[in-house]
């Protein structure tokens, strides 16, 4: 399967035709430019902006005029032209369009000095490539521009990012090798970007109580008239933290405090924080490192969590309640939340993780982001939905209702890699569920439901190529009905449970771009109230 893409001219959900493979080696186009790029820049160096704007720009142009194998490219999720991309970055509504930036290497599928992709949109679910937003060509961004946020001041766009300095061999001792500070950037049409004449804005405070030089990932908002952003930091070599800066113009800013620390097995840094208020209650999102597992929480390499809880603007301090993972899943990472344009709560999250074989680096492109979702609370807890804009995106509807099974039954199916189903299973006689997505004989995912026990459990070990593991989680079901929703999107499986309780995210790579949904009962009868699906174009 193969498309022609160009750079700029992107839009996510198009149709995609059935054809040969790469007809160069992405692989070999990608390394020489990646020879090309001076990756390495000296810490003292001082760049012309345009200039290494320009360099991203030909490179990721060119080869996305390259064919490119889609086996595994999705057709509706937010995905680099070509390259490597992570954390998502600066979400916002600005100039009457969303704006999703994003970390990016344009010049190889793996990680590499950052710069800022960026994609915009009008309605959240179909996508344009614009021009790499920033590069990183100044001393104090000589290795990455890692990853920030955005803001509207005075009808104009800012982005505040880290920029990060890997320090000379010689240069380095007590354990510092690295030099992070949080820059400014500002736009006035949203495309467009000039770095600030005073960065770095926000330099690593000194007797604040920081331990080492990780202080990076800030998030900006505003509140009673004055800015604040919240900075991913160490309090000691175990323990992560948050602090907050509070700012009048967002170019000085004043250091608060420390909003909260890591207690026991809750991670050693925490990256890419967020501060957001959700129906009335403030919610601190962060992604903490190094916490080892507990049971069936914590399996994945790094985490995303939140915490409820009340912030003093005053002091700086966030009072709060337990963690609690964002995703169960086996591929979540630095989500960060904005304002849809009429005020929902709306998150984004990196559909990846750290340490995972990525098969789809052969074929020249790397990583994605997961389907937009809005949050709501219910009962001390967050509920992450699907956003409501992606029902625009369905197309030819399958509803099946009042379906008995006994052994296992085929549902429907999706052909071209992608779909949406949407099924409410009555448990009242049987002891649970089973269902497999299956993309060939012997290889599928599973998706299953032990009553007895509560669990919910996802199994990939059988779905291809990248083929590991289970995750868990524990799911109630009060009234006997359990409602299962999932997006399949090539390479991608985002699995929401009784509308976003609970969730499931993973990478999947099957060998071909047929799903059939079959379902099965843990014994006796399983009823399938109603079954929904979709193609989604």
């Amino acid at each position: 399967m193969v498309k022609k893409r160009k750079f700029i001219s992107k839009v996510i959900n198009a149709s995609f035709s059935v054809g040969c493979v790469l007809s160069l080696s992405a692989a070999t186009v990608m390394a020489a430019d990646a020879a090309a790029s001076n990756a390495a820049l000296p810490a003292t160096a001082v760049y012309a902006q345009q200039t290494k704007l320009d360099q991203a720009n030909e490179v990721a142009t060119r080869q996305s005029l390259r064919t490119l194998n889609i086996r595994w490219y999705p057709k509706y999720h937010v995905a680099a032209p070509v390259g490597w991309i992570n954390d998502p970055n600066g979400l916002c509504y600005y100039g009457g369009q969303y704006h999703v930036f994003y970390q990016y290497h344009p010049y190889s599928a793996q990680w590499g000095p950052m710069h800022w992709g960026h994609v915009t949109s009008t309605d959240l679910v179909h996508w344009k490539d614009e021009p790499v937003a920033i590069a990183p060509d100044r001393s104090y961004d000589a290795n990455g521009c890692f990853s920030g946020s955005a803001i509207e001041k005075d009808g104009k766009l800012y982005i505040m990012y880290t920029g990060h300095v890997d320090l000379p061999a010689d240069q380095r001792k007590n354990n510092i090798d690295k030099v992070e500070n949080q820059c400014l950037a500002v736009s006035s049409d949203g495309i467009h970007f000039d770095k600030v004449e005073g960065n770095p804005v926000i330099p690593l405070p000194k007797d604040k109580g920081i331990y080492g030089t990780d202080f990076r990932d800030p998030m900006m908002w505003k509140h009673d008239g004055k800015y604040y952003t919240v900075v991913g930091a160490k309090a000691a070599s175990t323990v992560g933290q948050v602090l907050l800066f509070r700012s009048d113009d967002l170019i000085e800013w004043d250091f608060v405090g420390s909003m909260a620390k890591a207690e026991g097995n809750e991670g050693h840094m925490w990256e890419c924080p967020n501060f957001t208020d959700v129906d009335g209650h403030d919610v601190l999102i962060f992604s903490p490192q190094d916490v080892q597992p507990e049971g069936d929480k914590y399996r994945n390499v790094d985490q995303s969590v939140y915490m409820l809880g009340n912030l003093n603007y005053d002091t700086g301090e966030f009072k709060h309640g337990e963690i609690n993972q964002l995703d169960r899943g086996f591929d979540f990472y630095a989500p960060q939340v904005f304002k849809a344009a009429d005020g929902r709560v709306m998150m984004l999250g990196w559909l990846d993780m750290w340490g995972s074989a990525m098969p789809e680096q052969q074929d020249g492109w790397s990583c994605m982001m997961t389907v937009p979702r809005e949050l709501h609370y219910k009962d001390g807890k967050l509920i992450t939905a699907p956003a409501r804009e992606l029902l625009s995106l369905r197309r030819n509807e399958r509803t099946y209702e009042q379906v008995e099974v006994t052994g296992e039954k085929t549902l429907d199916s999706f052909t071209n890699g992608s779909g949406e189903f949407d099924i409410d299973f009555n448990l009242k006689d049987t002891d649970g569920m089973t269902m497999h997505l299956e993309t060939a004989p012997d290889e599928r995912m599973e998706l299953s439901y032990d009553k007895k026990s509560g669990i919910f459990r996802m199994d990939r070990r059988y779905s291809g190529q990248n083929a590991d593991g289970v995750r868990r989680a524990t799911v109630k079901t009060d009234d006997g009905h359990l409602r299962v929703r999932g997006f399949v999107d090539r390479s991608s499986l985002e699995v929401f449970i009784n509308g976003g309780e609970t969730v499931f995210s993973s990478r999947v790579y099957p060998s071909t771009d047929k799903t059939e949904v079959k379902a099965a009962a843990k014994g006796g009868t399983l009823h399938v109230d109603k079954a929904s699906f979709y193609a989604l174009d």
